[in-house]
């Protein structure tokens, strides 16, 4: 039967979803999560993909983006999750589909769904029991946008920028007003995404801290 023909627009926001064969983990460790957003780091400006939101899970990845050029979407996540395949498969010995099917898209719309959606994948860690507050789980986009940490991985949402009183794109900081996005103290806390074993990009280890 021959695959469906996919609907990518490319003036509206999608939500992407990258799930393990048989739910199974993808992520054994937090030094392979980190991985996977280095490659979608690395890849991303190639393709014309803005990512708005994301969460890593240790079965599946949330994203929130915009493909720029809708042909590349597909490309763009295959470069990736084969990728980061190849080096599950080195590391561990794997043998079989890491990831089940291809990956599941929803067109979401520049309206206030987009920011809705963006906060509901980031709550997933809590609402998995993995945390009780989300500003204490490293693999999602929340602190970005909670606590302006700086993610070089996120474009901001158009949306959350728009509700804005202060923008301070060059720092990587947006000052929102928080009353009307994400409930949460402006507390700083130190995160660093990436790690020593990750050297392919200076920009992206020094990119991605609070």
């Amino acid at each position: 039967m021959p695959r469906t023909r996919r609907i990518i627009p490319d003036d509206l926001p999608l939500h992407i979803m990258v799930r393990g064969n048989n739910k199974q983990k993808i992520f054994q460790e937090d030094i392979d999560k980190k991985y996977y957003l280095y490659l979608l780091f690395k890849l991303k400006r190639y393709h014309g993909i803005d990512i708005y939101h994301y969460c890593l899970m240790d079965n599946h990845v949330h994203l929130v983006l915009l493909s720029r050029v809708p042909p590349l979407l597909s490309r763009f996540m295959m470069k990736v999750d084969l990728s980061y395949f190849f080096l599950f498969r080195n590391k561990y010995g794997y043998v079989g589909h890491l990831f089940q099917n291809r990956f599941k898209n929803n067109v979401i719309g520049h309206d206030e769904y987009l920011l809705q959606c963006g906060k509901y994948i980031e709550l997933n860690p809590v609402r998995g029991g993995i945390v009780t507050k989300p500003e204490d789980y490293p693999f999602s986009s929340y602190r970005f946008y909670s606590q302006g940490c700086k993610d070089l991985l996120i474009t901001p949402n158009p949306i959350y920028i728009a509700l804005s009183e202060k923008e301070e794109i060059d720092g990587s900081f947006i000052s929102i007003s928080w009353s009307m996005t994400y409930c949460s103290p402006r507390t700083k806390l130190s995160i660093a995404v990436t790690s020593g074993q990750i050297r392919s990009s200076e920009k992206w280890n020094n990119g991605m801290a609070c």
